[in-house]
């Protein structure tokens, strides 16, 4: 039996608990409501205030939010060094460019020492060892690169098990417009090589070919034809190197060589197998940027029974023994290639080089076309010059008239 005095101690804790649990449930309560009121007010302040990249009359400003970092900057192409930004009171970072030309430009930001996409823009260059973003700053008058009311190809992906490689891998097939599959036309063939670190999309996500295509073949200033682009490795695991990769000489001459052996062994063939394609050296074309323009030269020049129309752009990783891994060449061949293009940029680190290898093929008598372009290693520089190089190719007589987009434009700050 309780007693009276044992039942009101008992009554009195019961309201006393009861009275902390409501105390406590009420500041969970408003706590959870000032954090819903604090992040609900931070999330709407950010999507209204961080827009990046703006352009507004050529100049584009880039805003990043990161409140605890130290030091963030810009790497822009068109730049040869990165912009600073400085940080407000709300810590967003910023900082806004020159007047720019009309283009593409590829960038990223660097945050304490670290490389990262732009958080507030879906406009993404993928990239195999550090994907990026890029911003388009238009002109008055529509470039070769830009879409335009014009006929479109079509962009095909295909899959397949490389047996020379020993992975799983993808291609990417431009039809041109008109093209039927079920009809007679044949068409000619451009094999287009991207650069170390990219993808097999880096033609049309970041070079924008399929686009350029489209312009110069409504304009009367290229063949119609079929542009295949390949993954590029022949050694996938030199990736794993990072940008260390090229100098293990080792293991890229075994991605060079396994690459020639994917290409013409299985691209080529499934290519000419299930397209409409023109077949015989006086058809086919190859032509790539930096390890793509090495991969063209090593491939085309020890192939000119294959290939009659050659272009390398700021071409990356060719070793300077040339004799070695060119021996065929010989001023009295005689097969050589209708067209022989190569190109780098006047800023680019690969211009000497490029310049070496140039003479050796002149010596040869290859008589090879140079152009240095202005800019350094970036896609500007690229753009401009796959839009110069494609009214040469599979032309009877002289190649149509076209404006020289690779001079035309200054782009080097």
């Amino acid at each position: 039996m309780v007693s009276p005095g044992g039942e009101m101690i008992r009554l009195h804790k019961w309201r006393e608990q009861g009275s902390r649990r409501r105390r406590m449930n009420l500041g969970l309560l408003l706590l959870a409501l000032a954090c819903a009121i604090a992040t609900g007010g931070a999330m709407a302040q950010q999507q209204k205030r961080i827009v990046s990249p703006e352009v507004i009359n050529h100049r584009v400003t880039f805003r990043f939010p990161a409140p605890n970092a130290k030091d963030v900057s810009v790497e822009m192409e068109g730049y040869g060094k990165p912009l600073e930004m400085t940080k407000d009171e709300s810590g967003v970072w910023s900082v806004t460019t020159d007047p720019m030309e009309p283009d593409y430009y590829g960038y990223t930001f660097v945050m304490d020492g670290t490389r990262l996409a732009d958080p507030s823009n879906a406009l993404l260059v993928p990239n195999q060892l550090e994907p990026g973003s890029a911003v388009h700053v238009p002109g008055a008058e529509a470039l070769p690169w830009e879409v335009a009311d014009v006929p479109h190809g079509v962009i095909h992906r295909h899959f397949y098990h490389s047996r020379v490689v020993g992975d799983d891998r993808d291609f990417y097939v431009y039809t041109p417009p008109g093209y039927n599959a079920a009809g007679k036309q044949r068409y000619p063939v451009l094999y287009l090589l991207h650069g170390y670190s990219d993808d097999a999309s880096a033609w049309v996500s970041a070079g924008h070919a399929n686009a350029i295509l489209d312009n110069l073949i409504a304009a009367g200033k290229a063949q119609p034809m079929i542009v295949v682009m390949p993954l590029g490795y022949g050694a996938p695991e030199i990736l794993a190197k990072g940008w260390g990769g090229p100098a293990d000489q080792e293991l890229w001459q075994r991605n060079l060589d396994k690459f020639r052996d994917a290409l013409l062994e299985e691209v080529i063939p499934r290519v000419e197998r299930d397209y409409c394609v023109k077949t015989g050296r006086e058809w086919r074309a190859i032509a790539g940027l930096s390890m793509g323009g090495a991969e063209t030269l090593e491939v085309g020049l020890n192939n000119v029974d294959k290939f009659a129309y050659l272009g390398a752009f700021s071409s990356g990783g060719v070793s300077e023994d040339f004799p070695t891994i060119f021996p065929g060449l010989d001023a009295g061949a005689k097969v050589k290639p209708r067209v022989f293009w190569m190109s780098c940029g006047e800023s680019d680190h690969l211009l000497e080089p490029n310049e070496k290898l140039h003479d050796w093929l002149d010596a040869k008598g290859m008589q090879t076309e140079w152009v240095e372009s202005p800019g350094a290693h970036w896609w500007p520089v690229w753009r401009r010059n796959l839009a110069d190089f494609l009214p040469q190719l599979f032309q009877k007589g002289k190649a149509p008239e076209s404006d020289s987009w690779t001079q035309k434009v200054q782009i080097q700050r």
